[in-house]
């Protein structure tokens, strides 16, 4: 064998394989499956929580529906329906079921003596980072805030958050005028009953705050003042805590 064959023989010896290429189809048919199984995953995990979620949001709204009213012990739901006020119980069945969005409820809170305190309001709009939660007590005899809790938030940690985590922000609702509208002003300068001090470094988060309150109060002060509040009554059914404090202690 001459130097030559010798070479090609070397070469011949080298030559790797060369493996046939997957079809398009298989690759297609591959990826679609995997998606198709994810997608699955995806939409059953959305599916079996969506229900935990919305009942945790009912009983932290609910909780602090007692903590924006303070010396509540129950309350009533009422929905806004063509301007107007009406009591869970006092509407068509086909009515209540078509109302389901949050802004199209308040909560007339009442007394251990059955004394109407105020109502508890919803509210949320955009705020810096995402929709800010709100709901809030308001003091129609004085039309003042009495109260204010932040249900959800995703405002920057160290800053926005200190909407629901300032002790100082959380003074500005103890007695809060809204006539005129709420007016922000920087820390230390506030002078009249209708201002809030913003949080420095969070001037954003603590105007969206102030937003949300003057929209809310415009929507509801009208038909607030109008509904009959003599015909409010505290829940009376025996037995029935759905909507009184007494929940709140059996479950702590």
């Amino acid at each position: 064998m001459n130097e030559n064959e010798e070479i090609e023989e070397k070469k011949e010896a080298t030559v790797i394989p060369v493996e046939p290429e997957v079809s398009s189809f298989k690759l297609i048919f591959s990826l679609g499956l995997a998606g198709l199984i994810s997608g699955i995953i995806i939409v059953g995990s959305y599916l079996y929580t969506l229900p935990i979620i919305e009942k945790n949001k009912a009983e932290a709204q609910r909780t602090a529906i007692f903590k924006v009213l303070e010396g509540c012990t129950s309350f009533v739901t009422l929905h806004l329906i063509d301007g107007k006020l009406v009591e869970d119980d006092n509407f068509p069945k086909v009515k209540k079921e078509a109302i389901t969005k949050e802004e199209h409820e308040v909560f007339a809170g009442f007394d251990a003596d059955g004394k109407l305190i105020g109502f508890a309001i919803p509210a949320a709009e955009p705020g810096f980072q995402d929709i800010i939660g709100t709901i809030f007590g308001y003091d129609v005899v004085n039309q003042t805030i009495i109260g204010f809790e932040v249900l959800e938030s995703k405002e920057t940690p160290g800053l926005g958050d200190k909407i629901f985590k300032d002790a100082d922000f959380a003074l500005n609702f103890k007695s809060l005028a809204t006539i005129p509208e709420i007016l922000p002003v920087k820390k230390g300068a506030k002078k009249s009953p209708n201002q809030i001090e913003t949080i420095t470094g969070a001037t954003i988060s603590s105007k969206a705050v102030i937003r949300i309150l003057n929209n809310a109060i415009k929507l509801w002060q009208e038909p607030i003042n109008k509904f009959d509040k003599s015909l409010l009554k505290p829940p009376t059914t025996k037995g029935n805590t759905e909507n009184s404090a007494d929940k709140i202690s059996e479950n702590e």
